[in-house]
């Protein structure tokens, strides 16, 4: 999480000071990054699994002397945390006690977003034993569904604006919270026939995660596929193999048009750790994890409460005592828009006045050029989570408004729709409770995972002046009013 304080100068009653707490993370901490990166790397070997035949060994062997010395580093502490963390899950995977576990991946493609990331298209089974990847099974996430025969009703927004009536595996993740998503989903894996679901951990990794990827490696070719793909065209050109030609032929075959990703994914993995510039490598795994690009949850309590500790867990934050924003997306055009959506954020609070009143502004852009097979119109059913107790003045753009209480928070639902081409300007105004803390004020912001590089602008209004913050939303951002004692 970024933390940002707002300073006041007290020589001059309008000067305004800013300070970014949080120093760059990976600034000439090597041993960090290196631990972060056993970690990214024990995702990737589950996925370069899927293409392989033989086992593969779990290489972490170095990861606890590191730990041993690290009292000695000039590291923070939280950074040391992180370190210990690490170790204790890595240690888990690789521990040769004989004992079989399970983890399930999900696969979800954040160019159709969702509130607890992308899509889900696929998912995959992966046995490891004693740091060895025993065996793995990729799925279509499509086959899953029509193995189940239950009858489960939608959530409201999927029958209102997509015509779903009945609730599956590929829209599991309508919770902008991590571990809510997993019990759905182990639901429905359920419902399939598939079997048990005592899995050791759920792992979910958006789409993104394969054009950051390949800004690192370069190019990348698939044999039997006459396309190249970059960082630039990864999500597009996937989608038009795995897509555009069943959309346009519905006499083609559909059961294996996903097939390309088993013959991808050890490409992708086998050029990664050629790169010769490690330092660049394991600044990617920091932004995944930091971004909730990747998400783990794990049926150990310790262990999920370890990566809890170090907000890889993909939770809403239910123990923050300050002021709270987390703006939720839930894309119901069924098609891949949000590849062309841009967002911005403008959050204005008065703290002056008998109730504390916030004036929030979201921008949405649609920046698709024209519509087509997998592009139009944006439709979002948005939520908004706030302060508990906030209630609702004004608004603007929105429609079908909903609200209710979860999370410890309230939260608004409604309704939104962006012209290609075009931009919708969603304004609303409401007041918190009057008993809200105004000292020491602190904002916290939650990133939806599966969205990025959203402009925020921030303004507060307290009785001793006025301040103002400007940040891209990556990660979690943490806002504090800070008064200067020199």
């Amino acid at each position: 999480m970024t933390k940002i304080n707002f300073e006041r100068g007290s020589s001059n009653g309008s000067k305004v000071k800013f300070y970014l707490a949080l120093k760059k993370f990976f600034k000439k901490k090597n041993i960090i990054r290196l631990t972060l990166l056993t970690v990214f790397v024990l995702v990737c070997v589950f996925l370069f699994s899927l293409a392989k035949s033989n086992k593969q060994i779990i290489g972490v062997k170095t990861l606890s002397a590191l730990n041993k010395f690290s009292n000695l580093l000039p590291i923070t502490k939280d950074e040391q945390k992180e370190l210990s963390v690490l170790n204790a899950l890595v240690e888990n995977f690789t521990q040769k006690d004989g004992e079989i576990k399970t983890f399930m991946l999900l696969l979800q493609n954040n160019m159709e977003l969702r509130p607890g990331g992308g899509f889900l298209g696929q998912y995959a089974i992966i046995k490891i034993k004693d740091g060895e990847v025993l065996s793995s099974y990729f799925e279509d996430a499509n086959l899953l569904d029509q193995r189940i025969k239950a009858k489960v009703p939608t959530p409201y927004p999927f029958e209102r604006m997509m015509q779903l009536k009945n609730w599956k595996f590929r829209d599991s993740n309508f919770s902008p919270d991590f571990p809510i998503n997993v019990e759905k989903a182990k639901y429905f894996y359920r419902l399939s026939g598939k079997g048990s679901t005592a899995f050791d951990g759920v792992i979910a990794i958006n789409a993104q995660v394969l054009n950051d990827i390949l800004k690192l490696t370069g190019p990348i070719t698939v044999p039997g596929y006459a396309t190249e793909f970059n960082s630039d065209n990864a999500f597009l050109k996937l989608e038009e193999v795995v897509e555009k030609q069943y959309i346009m032929n519905p006499e083609i075959d559909t059961q294996n048009r996903k097939a390309i990703m088993k013959k991808m994914l050890p490409i992708v993995i086998d050029k990664l750790f050629t790169l010769g510039n490690i330092s660049k490598l394991t600044e990617l795994a920091h932004q995944e994890f930091r971004s909730k690009n990747v998400m783990v949850n794990f049926s150990d309590e310790k262990l999920q409460a370890l990566a809890a500790g170090v907000a890889w867990t993909g939770e809403m934050n239910q123990n923050w005592d300050g002021d709270y924003l987390m703006m939720v997306d839930a894309n119901m055009g069924a098609l891949k828009t949000d590849y062309y959506m841009k967002r911005e954020i403008n959050y204005d609070i008065d703290l002056t006045g008998e109730k504390p009143v916030v004036n929030l502004g979201i921008l949405y852009k649609n920046t698709a050029p024209y519509g087509d097979w997998r592009t139009s119109d944006y439709h979002t059913y948005m939520r908004l989570y706030l302060p508990k107790g906030a209630t609702l003045l004004e608004r603007v753009m929105m429609n079908n408004i909903s609200a209710g209480e979860d999370f410890g928070k309230s939260w608004i639902g409604f309704m939104g729709h962006v012209l290609i081409g075009g931009q919708t300007d969603v304004k609303i105004k409401y007041e918190l409770p009057a008993e809200f803390p105004r000292d020491n004020y602190k904002l916290l912001i939650q990133k939806q995972s599966g969205v990025s590089d959203i402009p925020v602008k921030v303004h507060v209004k307290t009785k001793d002046g006025e301040f103002n913050q400007e940040q891209i939303m990556n990660s979690d951002l943490h806002f504090e009013v800070k008064e200067n004692t020199n």
